[in-house]
C-alpha cells in the first residue's frame, strides 16, 4: 500500500476505482465499503484508491480541540492497506482546500488517478460550498467519462448505521466492548514507553507509561484488561487510564501493567488493546488498599483474557 499526503505527487498508470471520505476509526461500515471497492477494482483490473483528509473537517469547521480522532492518519492508512487498498492519499483539509471548485477537483482525480469509477455516500459533497453533490458528480461523470456509485454504509442488524461519533461516545463512557462491536476489532492506543513516577515498581506492580498521541480519543478513566504488544510479542496487561487520584495526579496517563513480565522496555513502542473495563478510577485510603485492589484487578484481568483468548 502506498500512502502519500499530496495528490500532485502521485501519477497512476492504471485506471482506478476511488472513494472519498474521512474514515476515522475504520469501523465495520467503512470496512464493508472498502472491501467492496477492492473487489470491484480487482475484478475489473483497476487500482483501489482512497482519498481521505487530515485534519478532520469537523475539527476545522467546528473549531474542535483535544482528543477527537479514533485513528491517526497512518493507522487509518495501514488498516486500509490490510483490506487491499493500493493507494491512500491523505489530503490536508484547510482553507485552501475548501476553496477548490468541485469540477476542478474532479479534473485532478482524472489527471492523477485515472479515475474511472467514483464511490461516495448518499449525502456526500465536495468542493467550494459543497457544490459537488451526487447529482453534480453524476453529471460530471457523464461529461468526463467516469461512473458514479452511491454507496450506503451498512448498519448493525439492519437498524443502526455504523458511526464514528457513536464509537467516540461509547469510548467516553468506557464501554469498550460495545465500541469493539462497531469497530470490528478492539480499540487500541500506541506510543513510546516513557518514564513516569516509578511508583509502580516500588509497590510491586511496575507499569509502562504510554506516551499516547494527544489527539486520539482515550476511553473513560478506569482500569482495563487488554493485550499489550511490545517488540512483536503479545502480553496480558491491566491498564489504568486516569489522573492517579490516590497520589493527587494532575495529568491524564495511560499506564499498562504487563502480567508475568519483567524487562526494561523504556523507549520501545507499545500497543495496548482495550478488551473490557474492570472498574472506574477511584481514590484509595492509602497504599495498602491500592496494592490490594491492583492485585485483584490483575487477577480479574488475567481470568478475563485467558477465557476470551480461548473463545
Amino acid at each position: 500500500m502506498n500512502h502519500v499526503y499530496n495528490l500532485a505527487t502521485i501519477q497512476l498508470d492504471q485506471p482506478s476505482v476511488v472513494t472519498i471520505g474521512v474514515f476515522d476509526g475504520m469501523h465495520r461500515g467503512h470496512q464493508h465499503l472498502i472491501r467492496r471497492l477492492v473487489k470491484s477494482a480487482r475484478d475489473s483490473g483497476r487500482l483501489a484508491v482512497v482519498l481521505t483528509f487530515f485534519p478532520h473537517p469537523d475539527v476545522v469547521l467546528r473549531g474542535l480541540s483535544g482528543r477527537y480522532y479514533l485513528t491517526s492518519p497512518q493507522q487509518r492508512a495501514d488498516l486500509m492497506g490490510e483490506l487491499g487498498v493500493d493507494h491512500v492519499i491523505t489530503l490536508p483539509f484547510n482553507e485552501e482546500f475548501r476553496q477548490i471548485r468541485a469540477a476542478s477537483f474532479v479534473d485532478m482525480m482524472r489527471e492523477h488517478l485515472k479515475l474511472e469509477s467514483l464511490w461516495v455516500g448518499a449525502d456526500f459533497a465536495l468542493g467550494y460550498k459543497r457544490e459537488g453533490n451526487t447529482d453534480f458528480l453524476r453529471a460530471q461523470g457523464v461529461e468526463k467519462g467516469f461512473a458514479l456509485e452511491v454507496i450506503d454504509l451498512v448498519g448493525e442488524n439492519g437498524i443502526a448505521t455504523f458511526s464514528s461519533t457513536a464509537i467516540r461516545d461509547l469510548l467516553s463512557a468506557g464501554d469498550v466492548e460495545a465500541a469493539q462491536r462497531l469497530l470490528g476489532r478492539s480499540y487500541s492506543v500506541s506510543g513510546e514507553i516513557v518514564h513516569g513516577d516509578h511508583r509502580g515498581r516500588t509497590i510491586g506492580f511496575p507499569t509502562a507509561n504510554i506516551a499516547t498521541w494527544g489527539e486520539q480519543v482515550i476511553p473513560a478513566n478506569g482500569v482495563y484488561a487488554g493485550w499489550a504488544t511490545v517488540s512483536g510479542e503479545r502480553h496480558m496487561a491491566v491498564t489504568n487510564v486516569g489522573m492517579r487520584p490516590t497520589f493527587e495526579g494532575q495529568s491524564l496517563r495511560v499506564e499498562a501493567h504487563l502480567l508475568d513480565f519483567d524487562r526494561d522496555i523504556y523507549g520501545e513502542t507499545i500497543t495496548f488493546t482495550f478488551e473490557t473495563r474492570l472498574r472506574p478510577e477511584k481514590k484509595f485510603n492509602g497504599i495498602q488498599e491500592l496494592i490490594a485492589q491492583i492485585g485483584a484487578d490483575a487477577q480479574t484481568g488475567r481470568e478475563y483474557l485467558q477465557k476470551s483468548d480461548t473463545l
